[in-house]
């Protein structure tokens, strides 16, 4: 089978690989759709030859197949896996991480979170979804329901399912208003749930194009950073109280800072784009604001599937997210293109 590697400096290369079979506990899927997030641009940006200074895992230092989205259908299982878990013709989402199995977080489904092991990290430090097939062990998958789309179940499996989790965690519920800040993929899915929830939504971001797709998905107000002062702006939509909830997607120090600033007193503030620091007084910004810091990575097993049904029974169009479907083939104009991160969430079709 083909494969897309990223091989540094904004390059890839479709390499051939063999089709994997399963081993006891584990299953081969199909795969069907299998996204571009905007944590791939990591790995496809970094320096060729240079020690690995990015955030999360080291990639794998052999070649290994991109996409840490992936969705598709089971064709072969392995010794030791039940039926309940997985049998052939089953539509499967992946969770992408896999820790010990057996400690208390890979118990819980929080599979990242394992301190036991180096976790393998689907599409970075294991071969991901940019193939026809992937092998996986049978716990890491999570059930696609009959009313999703392949690429919806793609979508949740990493970008939408980051923003759901990050909602989850903040407890945001109708009676609060929240600004989002960045409406590139993961926030447009924030957006797109908190509005399905019943918040008021003010997304922010400095690209025309995604503000106004911004309010395609419901955002009730919309703040250009780039020519308004976010804090200022936030405080007047607000009457002065500033947001209950800010959720920060993009990973922009700035952003990051002005979310900070943007909270109410009593209100919560959440991390979820990777990457930069920030440095702020914590007594006047934090302390006597009475202020929740945290911050949220991806989503555990039961979280995903939780999402999914979400969408299935609030009729949630996680499709119209993709802006662009592409062949494997046509791997590097996608990337090319995704690196620009001035248009929609892209996904591969096979």
């Amino acid at each position: 089978m083909q494969g897309v590697v990223f091989t540094g400096d904004r390059t890839l290369k479709i390499m051939t690989f063999p089709d994997p079979s399963p081993g006891a506990g584990e299953v081969v899927l199909e795969m069907k759709a299998s996204g571009m997030c905007g944590s791939d641009l990591h790995q496809y940006r970094r320096p060729k030859n240079q020690p690995w200074t990015g955030t999360g895992v080291p990639p794998n230092p052999d070649p290994t197949i991109a996409g840490h989205e992936p969705c598709g259908v089971v064709v072969a299982v392995g010794p030791g896996v039940a039926p309940a878990q997985a049998k052939i013709g089953d539509r499967m989402m992946v969770h992408h991480y896999q820790g010990c199995t057996r400690c208390n977080h890979c118990l819980s489904g929080w599979q990242q979170l394992c301190q036991e092991v180096p976790v393998k990290v689907y599409g970075n430090n294991a071969h991901g979804g940019h193939a026809k097939y992937l092998k996986v062990p049978a716990n890491t998958m999570v059930q696609l329901p009959d009313a999703l789309s392949f690429t919806a179940g793609a979508a949740i499996s990493c970008g939408s399912g980051t923003a759901y989790g990050a909602l989850r965690r903040m407890n945001m519920s109708g009676r609060d208003t929240i600004a989002i800040f960045g409406q590139g993929p993961v926030g447009l899915a924030a957006t797109q749930f908190a509005k399905m929830m019943g918040a008021r939504v003010i997304a922010l971001d400095v690209n025309p194009q995604r503000l106004v797709r911004a309010r395609e998905f419901g955002a009730d107000e919309l703040v250009d950073p780039g020519s308004n002062d976010p804090v200022t702006a936030i405080k007047d939509l607000t009457h002065g109280r500033y947001a209950d909830l800010t959720l920060d997607t993009s990973g922009n120090r700035d952003a990051r800072l002005s979310a900070i600033r943007s909270t109410r007193v009593w209100g919560t503030m959440c991390f979820v784009g990777e990457g930069s620091d920030i440095s702020i007084e914590v007594s006047p910004h934090l302390l006597r604001r009475q202020m929740t810091l945290m911050a949220s990575w991806t989503f555990s097993t039961v979280i995903q599937a939780e999402c999914a049904t979400f969408c299935v029974e609030r009729r949630v169009d996680v499709d119209r997210l993709f802006t662009h479907h592409w062949r494997l083939e046509q791997a590097e104009d996608a990337y090319t293109l995704f690196d620009k991160q001035s248009d929609g969430k892209g996904v591969f079709l096979l």
